[in-house]
């Protein structure tokens, strides 16, 4: 854990993506440690069931999206999330109770911070005028992109300082990525 994450006075935003649900209790320690004012997740909450492929999962989906949802929206930050598209957009809406849902391409701003908000890098890499582009779903890199796959990632707000953390090992593999490409 950086150590500038624990004695930081900052407000710290935290963002995550592509989630599989054997590393909630990873994301609950962190969240405990950290205490992050803002939690942005941009999709595919629970990565390790692929509902595009399997729809038949969607209680099993929809049991661990509450399980997630309980520990994010516990937290005492503010919880935006960018439906993913292993997400299923209707058990979600039925389950949030104060996160904030905004579709792919949003623009939010936070502390005067405006963050380009998307799943895919597609969904953010031709929008201007924001200081952070956040995205998941690949590994992709983009000018002015901090990917949620490759890394926890904290923005320190008022300094714009990024401070990443790193998955537990095994966490591509319950993606179901079965080569981390560099990583």
């Amino acid at each position: 854990m950086p150590e500038v994450l624990l004695e930081n006075k900052e407000h710290k935003i935290m963002h995550i993506s592509d989630t599989p649900d054997n590393i909630y209790p990873f994301i609950l320690n962190l969240i405990k440690r950290v205490k992050p004012d803002y939690i942005i997740h941009t999709g595919d909450l629970v990565d390790n069931i692929k509902l595009e492929r399997k729809p038949e999962l969607r209680n099993k989906y929809e049991n661990s999206l509450k399980e997630l949802l309980l520990i994010l929206e516990n937290s005492g930050a503010r919880v935006y999330i960018v439906p993913g598209n292993e997400d299923d957009i209707e058990i979600l809406r039925q389950n949030v109770r104060i996160s904030k849902i905004v579709p792919p391409g949003s623009v939010v701003e936070i502390e005067g911070v405006k963050l380009a908000l998307g799943h895919d890098y597609k969904d953010v890499v031709k929008i201007n005028g924001v200081d952070f582009k956040l995205y998941g779903h690949n590994f992709r890199l983009i000018p002015g992109g901090i990917n949620g796959v490759l890394g926890v990632n904290f923005i320190l707000l008022p300094s714009k300082k990024i401070v990443s953390v790193k998955y537990p090992e095994g966490t591509n593999f319950e993606r179901g990525y079965r080569l981390a490409r560099g990583l």
